[in-house]
């Protein structure tokens, strides 16, 4: 590989986290947050370099992180909502917020805002069923949501 993408950053913390892994390969995953974590998405550069540094196979980079919803494999805007939309929080409205989020960004699920600003998905589950509907928004949780508490968390970003 030629040119590094990922920071010396990037490979002081993965040197920092090795110790605690059995193997090198039990990295993966948390080079893939971290790399993701610096750039904002995994471009196929990003996953090459994660690859060798592992000393595996780019396709089992490639399927790892595309098995996984929490890794980006194509840009997103600066706040990534991610809705969950899994029975208990369909059941308590999730439906209606993502319709509420479409309808204020003129945006679908999987699109992000012209301006980069946002993108919507639906998320399988976040494991909150006990307090939907759930939203991530970038790394943070949100529960109990409705459009009027959406609004009011939105407003508070821009």
């Amino acid at each position: 590989m030629s040119k590094k993408l990922l920071s010396p950053k990037f490979y002081s913390e993965m040197k920092n986290l090795e110790p605690r892994y059995p193997t090198k390969l039990a990295l993966l995953l948390p080079a893939l947050h971290a790399a993701q974590d610096e750039t904002g998405w995994l471009p196929d550069e990003i996953l090459n370099e994660v690859a060798e540094y592992i000393g595996i196979h780019p396709a089992q980079v490639r399927e790892v992180a595309s098995f996984y919803t929490m890794y980006n494999l194509r840009p997103v805007g600066k706040y990534h909502l991610k809705i969950c939309t899994n029975v208990a929080c369909y059941l308590r409205g999730a439906d209606r917020l993502v319709e509420h989020c479409e309808k204020k960004f003129g945006i679908k699920e999987h699109e992000t805002t012209p301006d980069k600003k946002f993108t919507l998905m639906e998320e399988e589950c976040l494991g909150a069923c006990g307090t939907a509907p759930a939203m991530m928004l970038n790394n943070d949780y949100h529960e109990n949501l409705d459009p009027e508490k959406l609004d009011k968390l939105l407003e508070s970003l821009e």
